[in-house]
């Protein structure tokens, strides 16, 4: 077995190599970049290389720093991960010349699955159905428009060298075409060097299944099952599956037959995934094959009981596949969820920042000992920065049945606790509670189907989180008092009766105005204003501290949450929720200035990659004016109102933080 590799990666994937190596007494080498010097996969690692700057071209997608580092270090091996050089055949290619070994598939079959028109070709000769599109090398914008025409509306444009849900856009209409195709060619230059795209029927309702291959070099191909990746926000999957739910025998033999011959097709090696979109009738096709481990790997890893980063490490050594087709089996059901930094609400922008408190789930690694296995590459104190993907962690579960593994990812989604940047968890927790996909009605339009419920504006704050926000504040201060000073006690003591006192707390939802009246300590009476007085009801409570979580009780219920403070904000998780108070400052408040709605601001840190306008240009509302970039996501900037544009304060490539204004438009 190899002695030593290197991981040309970074975050989770990285991680997750190198805890498989180090089981394996294979000593690791990490590769990082200015913004990740303290980052936890280089902590994790024998040894780590400086290799460039933050920004992916200058660090984790330069080959010849790579190849430096193994010659340095005497790595042997290379695995690449997901995402950066992993399907990058050039990579593949030098690694060889170098005398490396590449811990993926021959640079040949990459070059044939990394073109999504060329592998249409091959999977058509190895009669793998094919999605009815063009596929060709005509990149001419008016020509594509034509073919889209001649397909039917809907259609779906992919990047040609595309993945992982970048450089893809659904067309509905003929006069969207052109700006759609534009917007994608702009995607897939910057994340892939390579703007050639295809046209495809896009089937409405469809379900994303793939399914796990492997090969070795002693011409063995296994699958290991399908997943079910429809679950997806921007082209980007949420939450995976295995095994699929509602696939019969005879379609789940079918599919992995496919994708067994797909394999066979491009003389494949090691660990790939052939993916397919199939329609309601069970129908599928043939979709692309990604020549690498897939990020949801874990739960086939889950229903198999095997380890998959070991299989590739022992296929690169030149091993045989550890088993044989009939050998592998199905047991349980598996689903993974994906912490994101993210603002679901906002259109699943990308957040930045700090994680001020991370707090996971009990769990185990690669194996069912637990319900719950987590993967993640951060801690708390780590930066979620614009330079990369914005994954926190990856929750997978396991249970005996499809039912059991929901159960568990329910509770775990409850006990994931993290404060800083936006994440999606509220959002996750509202999609396991969603009808349709508790049922299995799953299709990769469901979260646009079923908006309004998944991304509500906001939600009145629930009873239990005041009161768990209420009694962190007095038990902080209680903290200060000192118990042989009477003047100092909490009791709110006066004669002939006893001190009130009235806060405000500002929410999501709004503000919050509450009377608190004091009593014995630990004891103390709260009321919630209303517009109505006479709705206004008195309520009493009292409060404990057990270890890291706050005991309310009330004179109806006694429940327990978490509270974590960060000056005058409390962010209190309970019941699965994570809700947000500040203790409002009259002061602050009355010094705050609201920008003046012509004043358009970047919704997030990133660069600009378009300018659509110029100064004295005349807009309607909704006009396209400029397109950011960030954590290889496109966000287009729409005027508010009509108007002639006044100013153009960034220009393409520029970086910009959060709140930065962008273009200044005057209104008419």
């Amino acid at each position: 077995m190899f002695e030593k590799i290197l991981i040309a990666n970074r975050g989770e994937i990285a991680c997750r190599v190198a805890t498989t190596a180090r089981r394996m007494g294979i000593q690791t080498v990490a590769v990082y970049s200015d913004a990740d010097a303290n980052a936890l996969h280089v902590n994790l690692c024998d040894e780590a290389v400086y290799i460039g700057e933050s920004l992916p071209s200058e660090s984790y997608l330069r080959i010849d720093a790579i190849i430096s580092a193994c010659k340095s270090t005497g790595a042997q091996a290379v695995h690449p991960g997901y995402g950066f050089l992993s399907e990058n055949e050039t990579f593949a290619q030098a690694l060889t010349q170098a005398g490396i070994v590449f811990i993926g598939p021959p640079a040949a079959a990459i070059a044939a699955m990394g073109s999504k028109s060329a592998a249409k070709s091959l999977m058509q000769a190895a009669q793998v159905p094919l999605t009815p599109g063009y596929h060709g090398d005509n990149q001419d914008p008016l020509f594509l428009n034509e073919q889209a025409d001649i397909i039917g509306y809907p259609v779906i444009i992919k990047a040609s060298a595309g993945g992982g849900g970048k450089g893809m856009r659904i067309v509905a209409e003929s006069h969207q075409f052109m700006q759609a195709l534009a917007s994608c060619k702009r995607e897939a230059l910057n994340a892939f060097a390579n703007d050639q795209v295809l046209v495809e029927k896009y089937i409405n309702r469809p379900r994303h299944i793939e399914v796990q291959v492997f090969a070795d070099t002693h011409g063995n191909t296994v699958h290991c099952f399908e997943r079910d990746c429809s679950v997806q926000r921007r082209h980007q999957k949420v939450l995976e599956e295995a095994p699929a739910p509602g696939m019969t025998a005879n379609q789940r033999q079918a599919i992995g037959q496919a994708a067994v011959a797909a394999a066979k097709a491009v003389g494949y090696v090691g660990a790939g995934t052939v993916e397919f979109i199939a329609d309601s009738t069970g129908a599928f096709y043939f979709m692309e094959m990604n020549t690498r481990l897939q990020v949801e790997h874990p739960v086939t890893e889950m229903i198999i009981g095997q380890d998959l980063v070991e299989w590739q490490l022992r296929v690169a050594f030149g091993e045989t596949l550890p088993l044989s087709q009939e050998q592998l089996t199905i047991a349980g059901h598996s689903i993974e969820a994906r912490i994101y930094a993210e603002y679901p609400e906002g259109g699943f922008l990308p957040s930045t920042g700090k994680l001020e408190y991370l707090e996971f789930p009990p769990h185990a690694s690669f194996t069912r000992d637990k319900p719950v296995r987590v993967d993640s590459g951060v801690r708390k104190g780590d930066l979620i920065t614009p330079y990369y993907d914005p994954m926190i962690a990856k929750l997978v579960v396991w249970g005996e049945n499809r039912l059991a593994a929901l159960a568990h990812l329910r509770a775990a989604l409850a006990q994931t606790h993290i404060v800083g940047p936006r994440t999606n968890v509220a959002f996750l927790t509202r999609l396991l509670d969603n009808a349709a996909f508790s049922q299995a009605q799953v299709h990769t339009g469901l979260i646009e189907q079923e908006k309004s419920s998944l991304l509500p504006q906001s939600t009145p704050p629930s009873e239990q989180a005041i009161l768990l926000a209420l009694s962190h504040l007095l038990s902080r201060e209680l903290a200060d008092v000192d118990p042989r000073d009477p003047w100092s006690t909490m009791t709110g003591w006066r004669i002939g009766t006893s001190a009130k006192r009235s806060l405000t707390f500002t929410h999501d939802a709004g503000e919050l105005a509450i009377v608190l009246q004091y009593g014995q300590p630990h004891r103390v009476s709260w009321i919630l204003a209303q517009q109505d007085p006479a709705t206004q009801t008195s309520h009493t409570f009292d409060f404990f501290n057990v270890d890291s979580s706050l005991t309310v009780r009330t004179e109806k219920e006694k429940f327990t949450g978490q509270v974590v403070a960060q000056n005058n904000s409390f962010h209190v998780f309970v019941q699965g929720r994570h809700e947000v108070f500040s203790l409002q400052d009259a002061l602050a408040n009355a010094a705050q200035n609201h920008a003046e709605e012509s004043k358009l601001t970047a919704p997030m840190p990133g660069r600009i990659v378009a300018v659509l306008v110029q100064v004295g240009n005349p807009v309607e509302k909704g006009t396209p004016l400029m397109v950011m970039e960030a954590m290889k996501m496109e966000h287009t900037i729409l005027s508010p109102h009509a108007g002639k544009v006044e100013t153009v304060l960034f220009s393409v490539g520029e970086l910009v933080t959060e709140g930065a204004q962008l273009i200044q438009i005057s209104e008419t």
